[in-house]
């Protein structure tokens, strides 16, 4: 699992993905021809309009939306591939999924808000522990679980709260320290910020890369805050509708943007716009 295709810990060839027909829903093109890479290390931050795949793209490389089932409208691999530290996942086989997953964290984009209420602090963030050994040493497993939250800047005595008790960014902070205690290589944050308060934010993307540089994880974090891409990511992709329509870095990105969504982008940006969540330029797949 630590190797990866071309030395790359996640390299898309092509990959088109595509939602089957359900009941009176017809089946859509989410993901059309993508191809880019993600280095060593590297940060890559992810930006598109609404509805553009950033999402399914976001679900696939971590394992989620391949385990998820048919009734839920589980996205198929149609064209190309996706290779994630080496593992294929056009076809992989639902036995290899939670090794897979072992190696890749996954931050969603509602995990500060569904966090499992009935569950303390310690037990939300050692719980990928226990899933995968629930004979896992118990004072080991404290030990973890608080390295994990004094990793993302909390005081050990939040460790017996609930997620009720906690902020809006505090509970964030947990689901990254949940997203990270398995040790992954690959991180996947899908709008690590959204819905906290401006003035934490800043902190949680920082946290995010301070914790990249001390366990030299490669990530994808998608968001529509480019203070938070641009204090967090080498480079930038552009989605929109489903293609990729720009990637480098973000000056090189806006500063000569050629696509009508990375005009409106730069526009925006130019109005003084830092977070950039509602730029739809006419219907998405």
């Amino acid at each position: 699992m630590r190797g990866a295709a071309h030395g790359y810990p996640i390299v898309l060839d092509d990959l088109s993905v595509e939602y089957p027909a359900r009941g009176p829903s017809p089946a859509h093109v989410a993901l059309h021809g993508l191809s880019f890479s993600v280095a060593p290390g590297e940060v890559l931050g992810l930006l598109g309009s609404a509805g553009s795949g950033k999402s399914t793209l976001a679900r696939l490389l971590a394992g989620v939306a391949l385990d998820a089932r048919a009734s839920e409208g589980r996205p198929l691999i149609t064209g190309g591939d996706a290779t994630v530290l080496g593992q294929s996942l056009r076809g992989i086989p639902k036995r290899k999924l939670p090794e897979y997953q072992f190696h890749v964290g996954y931050l969603p984009q509602d995990a500060a808000s569904t966090l499992p209420a009935d569950r303390t602090v310690a037990e939300i963030i050692g719980e990928p522990i226990l899933e995968r050994d629930h004979r896992y040493n118990a004072r080991a497993l404290a030990t973890r679980v608080a390295t994990m939250l004094d990793g993302v800047r909390l005081p050990l005595g939040k460790l017996e709260m609930y997620p009720y008790e906690l902020s809006g960014g505090q509970r964030q902070r947990v689901a990254l320290a949940r997203a990270l205690v398995l040790g992954p290589s690959v991180l996947i944050a899908d709008e690590p910020t959204a819905g906290i308060d401006l003035t934490v934010r800043d902190v949680v993307a920082q946290l995010i890369g301070e914790l990249q540089r001390e366990h030299t994880f490669s990530a994808v974090i998608i968001s529509h805050d480019l203070p938070v891409l641009r204090s967090t990511a080498k480079r930038v992709a552009v989605l929109d509708r489903g293609r990729l329509v720009a990637i480098g870095t973000i000056d090189e990105v806006l500063d000569d943007p050629q696509h009508p969504y990375v005009k409106a982008l730069a526009g925006a940006l130019d109005a003084g716009h830092a977070v950039i969540d509602d730029l739809d330029l006419g219907p998405s797949v």
